[in-house]
């Protein structure tokens, strides 16, 4: 019997190229999302689903007669119930390590942009308005020599510490695992708790998974604690920082900087993000270079070929 998948959206043309002749796609072309009604009856007969962040596979998904296989085209699976997936024996696959590089780099361009007011600096050039050159324009704070502190040293978090020793930053890092002895040397960082890697960092990046321990990890008691001349960097999952507290702590200067690519309820921005200078706001976008996404297509199409094949998946979640 000819094997079946959905493609909930956004897969890269190359990657479609790769799927064999006898495996029936039903692919949906178009950038906007599925709507839950239109999920669930398209996923009717189908063994395999590639999905991303944006789709919600909850158990009632995950229920779908004869579903073998949850790819997800993301490293992140917050939106998948994996307990469920186990329940009810259906593999759920993601993307890690292709991304990486990518999102690290990412997160840096934030972290510059906001430390260097790239952004204002911009919208000031185009305005006309600059017509001489002035000492104290746009003075934005020095990367080089300073701090930085990573919350979440997984893959991401060590990438984004191996830049930041071109910088010859110090490395903070806080986990719920430690490093090992060896990773500390090599990146020369140093754990320390929650606490006082806010007090002590002069840049905050977040690259820890979305879960209920996580979600408001960085509210205003963490933004109080931090210096007032810090930049937080987030190009993790939004909800790990609560964006009404982040507004007062921008608009009132607890803090000097932000550069955010990820929000609470994305698409949607807080509205008070909008108006502030001091934030550099990007849609989503850290791992989106043409090699990422493309490797991201091809690792997820893989997954899910290797399961409905009956083969162990490449990067099984559950």
């Amino acid at each position: 019997m000819p094997k079946n998948i959905l493609i909930s959206r956004g897969l890269s043309a190359e990657a479609l190229d790769l799927i064999p002749k006898d495996v029936a796609v039903d692919f949906n072309g178009h950038e906007r999302p599925l709507s839950r009604q239109d999920l669930l009856a398209r996923l009717q007969g189908k063994q395999g689903l590639i999905c991303q962040i944006t789709d919600t596979i909850d158990d009632q998904v995950l229920a779908t007669p004869g579903l073998e296989v949850v790819s997800n085209v993301a490293v992140g699976y917050n939106n998948i119930d994996i307990a469920a997936a186990k329940r009810r024996k259906v593999v759920v696959t993601n993307t890690p390590d292709v991304l990486t590089e990518t999102t690290a780099d990412f997160a840096w361009a934030l972290l510059m942009a906001a430390a260097r007011r790239v952004v204002e600096a911009d919208r000031y050039a185009r305005s006309g308005e600059w017509r001489t050159w002035q000492w104290d324009l746009l003075w934005g704070l020095d990367v080089h020599g300073k701090t930085i502190g990573i919350v979440g040293f997984g893959r991401i978090g060590r990438a984004v510490a191996r830049r930041a020793l071109g910088f010859g930053m110090g490395v903070l890092y806080h986990d719920s695992v430690r490093a090992t002895p060896e990773i500390e040397r090599e990146l020369r960082a140093t754990y320390v708790d929650k606490d006082t890697l806010l007090r002590d960092a002069d840049f905050v990046s977040l690259h820890v998974l979305l879960s209920p321990e996580t979600r408001h990890l960085i509210d205003e008691r963490a933004l109080r604690s931090m210096k007032k001349t810090a930049v937080l960097v987030n190009a993790a999952r939004g909800p790990i920082v609560d964006e009404a507290a982040l507004v007062r702590a921008l608009g009132e200067r607890w803090i000097a900087a932000a550069g955010i690519d990820v929000f609470e309820e994305e698409p949607k921005i807080h509205a008070g993000l909008l108006p502030l200078t001091n934030v550099v706001l990007a849609p989503h976008i850290a791992s989106a270079s043409f090699d990422t996404r493309l490797a991201m297509s091809t690792l997820a199409l893989k997954n899910c070929l290797a399961v409905l094949e009956g083969k162990p998946p490449i990067t099984p979640v559950a």
